[in-house]
């Protein structure tokens, strides 16, 4: 359930605002490319409430990757800040950063990025691992919601594309994370095998109170979405009503 603030209005009623999870606030990013700079960020800020789905829309090559790593903390804006629940995460040293993301995000990856030599337990496991949990339950759970409850022993090369982002986004959700982050995580599969994986990341996070931001080109992919923003010059623009 979307966390809620509340603030009066000039006639005396009270009116419900959604609280902010996620604050970007003016980032610049560019890469040196030969003799020139490329500028992927610019001045990009938004907000995104408590419990809701948001898709970035943009071509390839536009920053949505690079904004997604920034956002998480695995990369670094060249100015500006992103704040996360009331943290400013660039103030945080690299190590911190690992930490707290480790903690309270997941990252679904356009091509999977499971380890090869680990079986689909070990892959889902492994973060409830590094926190150091005391029970595994929560990944036997979601391999049942996933449809993976059969494939414990399986290491990921026996699989299809769209069960091993099944397997993905099971270990993205594992350690009940407060943020969600998909990047094209339809972009590898065929049309119908995308529908299914994009209609169990809405049952797992949005329908559960999680906030998911999804990265991708494909309009299909975010009508999914409560609202859509478009990475446009670097800057982040939001659709009309």
């Amino acid at each position: 359930m979307t966390t809620k603030h509340t603030k009066k209005t000039d006639r005396g009623t009270v009116k419900s605002t959604p609280r902010v999870l996620v604050r970007l606030s003016g980032l610049a990013r560019r890469f040196r490319e030969g003799d020139r700079d490329r500028i992927v960020l610019q001045d990009a800020s938004a907000d995104f409430a408590a419990g809701e789905f948001t898709a970035v829309l943009g071509k390839s090559g536009t920053g949505k990757s690079t904004l997604l790593n920034i956002i998480s903390g695995i990369d670094d804006a060249d100015t500006g800040e992103v704040w996360f629940n009331g943290e400013n995460l660039t103030a945080l040293r690299e190590r911190e950063r690992t930490l707290f993301r480790r903690r309270y995000i997941g990252f679904i990856f356009q091509f999977f990025n499971l380890i090869p030599t680990l079986t689909v337990w070990e892959n889902v496991t492994l973060p409830l691992e590094l926190l150091g949990a005391k029970s595994l339950a929560p990944a036997a759970e979601l391999l049942e919601k996933v449809g993976l409850g059969d494939r414990h022993d399986t290491y990921p090369d026996k699989l299809s594309g769209g069960e091993q982002q099944r397997v993905a986004i099971a270990r993205a959700l594992v350690h009940d994370p407060l943020l969600v982050l998909a990047d094209e995580p339809t972009g590898n599969l065929d049309e119908e095998t995308g529908t299914k994986i994009l209609n169990l990341l809405d049952t797992l996070t949005r329908q559960r109170g999680k906030n998911l931001i999804l990265v991708t080109h494909s309009l299909e992919a975010a009508a999914y979405a409560d609202r859509i923003l478009h990475l446009r010059d670097g800057s982040l623009v939001e659709d009309g009503p």
